[in-house]
């Protein structure tokens, strides 16, 4: 008989620690939660002789294989790959050692292959899977962990790789499609950014040239378009840095300066409510905030993690202050033994409709089927807004683009109008 280490939540949601002496990992799980505790990480002791032969090791061959040596974050693209492959060979009957070290072998040289040479070195070394992949944060989050381990856990490691995979697909689907919804505008801003400018520093000067030579009495709008452009080229006396210069590095300046405010949690705060308050992008920013936390909630419910934890962990990945904010309220509501849609339906952030399902979830035990029917849902909605506001971008772009050109016009050849008529009246 083996005596297994153990974490686990007791029924308040607190974190206890402790062994049991069992034959079986199952075994384990069971003695466990008899004694009204439900296990987060169960593992066997190793025993005193390997555990002083582990030490004896070599500490340069234990770092052999480095392991999570590299720059930034593993993309999300190919930790998706990664886990849809994992469940397909441990789906498939391969020890879980093998299947790391087949995945490891397929990768190329960089950050994944040496997170992953490490995690085979944690695993052959007798931890978890979930505690191994615990150690390299720049590639499994908490809710990656907390997933896996819930599958550990409940023997069911192949199928939470799975739903965890399609998690991620389904994620990296509604992300794409609103990067790919943006490229078109910001593509023809910056090119209409820089035909203005060139025609600002290049084209507007000669004209001012023509006019200054034939003393023509200028309109208003052609003297602002003059004094634009002589800012923009950097022609006003006392300038120090041209016009041009802001205007193609204020989107940067703007983004560097939203980063740092965004750093405190009161910038946090204040950006988050003031995204969702922006006319059409406040709600497709809102519907996909409540798609995002909805299927996460959901789908750690359905791999077994408990819901007081579960909840934890979704505010930590919501990724939006004002549903982070909720989410508390929600986890503190079922920690005093009330209802998850009472304090959800009070903070406003989600339509009735949503409460309503969540209501109806917890009465019926079936929580997680309807977070995650409400995920697909609002992600419909998203597509459907997406490719709407698509659509609706060409022509608004089109008007705008056509009025600051025709401003442009106007303003050139009324001048030239009142120039030519005059130069008519002198020749009579």
């Amino acid at each position: 008989m083996a005596t297994f280490a153990y974490e686990a939540l007791n029924a308040a949601g607190k974190p206890q620690k402790g062994t049991v002496d069992a034959s079986t990992n199952d075994e384990a799980v069971q003695k466990i939660r008899s004694q009204g505790f439900f296990p987060t990480s169960v593992r066997e002791q190793k025993a005193k002789k390997q555990a002083e032969k582990d030490a004896a090791k070599p500490a340069a061959k234990k770092k052999k294989r480095g392991g999570g040596g590299g720059i930034g974050r593993v993309s999300p693209k190919l930790l998706t790959l990664f886990t849809r492959q994992l469940s397909t060979l441990q789906d498939a009957g391969l020890p879980l050692l093998r299947s790391l070290q087949i995945l490891e072998g397929q990768q190329k040289p960089g950050l994944m292959k040496n997170i992953l040479q490490g995690v085979c070195d944690e695993v052959e070394g007798g931890s978890s899977l979930s505690e191994a992949m615990s150690k390299f944060p720049r590639a499994f989050n908490r809710l990656f962990v907390k997933m896996v381990n819930a599958g550990e856990i409940g023997g069911v490691l192949d199928i939470i790789l799975q739903r965890l995979s399609e998690f991620m697909e389904k994620a990296q689907r509604l992300k794409r499609k609103i990067r790919g919804a943006m490229v078109y505008p910001i593509v023809v801003v910056s090119i209409a950014v820089l035909i203005l400018s060139g025609i600002m520093i290049f084209i507007i000067p000669k004209f001012e040239e023509i006019f200054t030579d034939f003393g023509v009495k200028l309109p208003a709008i052609t003297l602002w378009l003059m004094n634009t452009s002589r800012w923009v080229a950097g022609n006003v006396p006392g300038q120090q840095v041209p016009g041009f210069v802001f205007v193609l590095t204020g989107p940067f300046i703007l983004w560097i300066g939203l980063k740092l405010i965004r750093k405190a949690e009161v910038g946090r705060a204040v950006t988050d409510w003031c995204m969702l308050k922006i006319p059409v992008f406040g709600s497709l920013i809102r519907k996909s905030s409540i798609a995002r936390f909805t299927r996460t909630l959901g789908t750690l419910i359905s791999a077994g993690v408990p819901i007081l934890e579960a909840i934890n962990i979704t505010k930590e990945t919501s990724g939006n202050y004002v549903y982070e904010k909720a989410l508390g309220n929600v986890h503190d509501s079922i920690r005093e033994g009330e209802s998850f849609a009472g304090p959800l339906r009070e903070s406003k952030t989600c339509d009735a409709i949503v409460v309503n399902m969540i209501d109806v979830g917890e009465e019926t035990g079936e929580l997680d089927g309807m977070l995650l029917k409400i995920a697909d849902n609002y992600d419909e909605e998203v597509d459907e807004q997406v490719e709407a506001l698509v659509s609706l971008l060409e022509p608004i772009m089109v008007v705008v683009l056509g009025g600051m050109v025709g401003t442009i016009v106007v303003a050139m050849f009324m001048p030239m109008v009142a120039m030519i008529e005059s130069l008519q009246g002198g020749g009579k």
